[in-house]
């Protein structure tokens, strides 16, 4: 290579030039090469990246079939008005899985349903000149096209519809020789192959005794080999996993199904509290019922319907049996904590669980209908507010946030109730909630102590330790984040 650029000193040689000049069929080789002469100081090179974008695998198949709106555009222009329904349009031989897309396609183009019936009153020339264009568009990219060279507000167009059109990388190199280059005697520049790569194959014979070796240069960077790693969230659970039983807790678990009474009920949440209405709740079709032991549901009812003996005057109302042993998956992992407690009532304990739980949410940046949660209380004779306090200080200050406050709050279930903020980027963020569990709850399952609780969202904390702004990134399948993630 270095031989025929000495040829044309002055010359930016392409690389179609050199695989032409040199004889080559692989632009790796030349590729190779260049490097190499260029980190000797032979050549410099230069280098020119550009967006390609080209069809995708639904882009191909449209551009031989026709895109699903020219498809229904060509449906609809051949009916008569009063055969153009949605009924028709579903058995007019599309999928299911295009009709509904396909309808906010004609929307674009003027289509609008009036009482069942698509209805166009538009001028159809220009929405046929419309298709034409995006048609043509597809076309130009059957092989590849310079995004530079794109109508940006098409190329918008399909970026936003899936698998239509793919981009990749392409990297223009031009390579020019420089005076050290020049100045090396060309009657030394002899091509000689040279054995790169070690194989079986190779050392089945004899040739490689005679062959001349590639020098290996160890100062060279070399690639970072991909190796496994714990997920990130998982090594969060570890880490607070190990700093819980660092500190004296035991771990407990429970079951995803669980009972409205559980659930809710021993809680002391109302029965019609808006938590439990379906929009918040996942309830179960099977088992709709879960049956409860009848001396729990007689403590709740007493609970609810007039406090009990606690001193409560409870909610007022009816108790219904029937919503308390509802089916539902379990919409905070307190329910193991409660369950614990009716198991060993007089029984001191610090335990903490780590679970998922479920709500009916809407998934955004902060929200999931599926997410952990990190639960945890202490039982005993001198449980008090400065104790839970200090408690969950110290557990921040081991995760790395030494700066923690916390403030009044409500819930249903403990009094007095706080919400806990840690300091992070000079703001405070709120992380979860705590409490001393009331006589409503603890009486009823005949706990002998005072009960701290707490609990906090684990993919919040998550967030924060791995510095996300959208908790969805970390149930992405995203290989190259995930890689580049600390080891926690």
């Amino acid at each position: 290579m270095l031989a025929a650029m000495q040829g044309e000193a002055g010359r930016e040689w392409l690389l179609d030039d050199v695989l032409l000049a040199c004889s080559w069929h692989d632009q790796a080789q030349v590729v190779g090469a260049g490097q190499g002469l260029a980190e000797a100081g032979l050549v410099e090179v230069s280098e020119m990246t550009k967006t390609v974008w080209s069809l995708g695998k639904e882009g191909h198949a449209a551009n031989s079939e026709g895109l699903l709106e020219k498809r229904l555009w060509d449906w609809l222009i051949s009916q008569p008005d009063d055969q153009r329904s949605m009924g028709a349009l579903n058995s007019a031989g599309f999928e299911r899985h295009e009709t509904g897309p396909g309808i906010g396609l004609l929307k674009g183009l003027g289509v609008e349903i009036i009482a069942g019936n698509l209805v166009f009153e538009g001028d159809q020339k220009a929405t046929d000149s419309v298709l034409s264009e995006k048609a043509n568009f597809l076309a130009s990219l059957v092989e590849g096209a310079d995004e530079a060279t794109l109508d940006a507000e098409m190329l918008a167009h399909f970026k936003g519809r899936k698998g239509l059109v793919e981009a990749s990388e392409s990297v223009n190199r031009k390579w020019k020789i420089t005076s050290a280059g020049t100045a090396i005697d060309s009657t030394i520049l002899v091509e000689a192959e040279q054995i790169s790569d070690i194989t079986p194959e190779l050392l089945q014979g004899d040739s490689w005794r005679s062959g001349e070796f590639k020098p290996y240069d160890v100062n060279l960077e070399s690639t970072t080999p991909a190796t496994g790693k714990t997920h990130p969230m998982q090594a969060l659970i570890e880490r607070i996993r190990a700093i819980f039983l660092e500190m004296g807790f035991s771990e407990i678990a429970g079951d995803y199904v669980q009972t409205a009474g559980w659930n809710m009920d021993s809680l002391f949440i109302p029965q019609d509290h808006p938590a439990r209405e379906m929009q918040d709740t996942f309830y179960l079709d099977n088992p709709s019922s879960i049956p409860i032991d009848s001396e729990h549901l007689q403590s709740w009812r007493e609970i609810h319907e007039h406090g009990g003996e606690t001193g409560s005057t409870g909610w007022g109302g009816k108790f219904s049996d029937e919503i308390a042993q509802k089916g539902l998956l379990r919409t905070h992992t307190t329910v193991n904590t409660i369950r614990h407690l009716a198991e060993n009532p007089t029984e001191p304990c610090r335990v903490f669980a780590v679970g998922r739980v479920f709500r009916k949410e809407s998934i955004d940046r902060t929200h999931l209908p599926e997410f952990h949660q990190i639960e945890g209380i202490i039982m005993e004779p001198d449980a008090s507010l400065p104790m839970l306090v200090t408690t969950l200080k110290t557990f921040y200050a081991k995760m790395g946030y030494p700066e923690v406050r916390v403030r009044p709050a409500y819930f249903p279930y403990t009094e007095p109730s706080l919400e806990v903020e840690v300091k992070w980027r000079g703001k405070w963020l709120e992380l979860g909630g705590a409490g001393i569990f009331r006589p409503e709850v603890t009486e009823p399952l005949g706990c002998s102590a005072p009960v701290c609780a707490w609990g906090m969202g684990l993919e919040r904390l998550a967030m924060l330790v791995l510095g996300l702004d959208d908790i969805r990134q970390l149930y992405l399948s995203d290989l190259e984040w995930l890689r580049s993630q600390p080891i926690l």
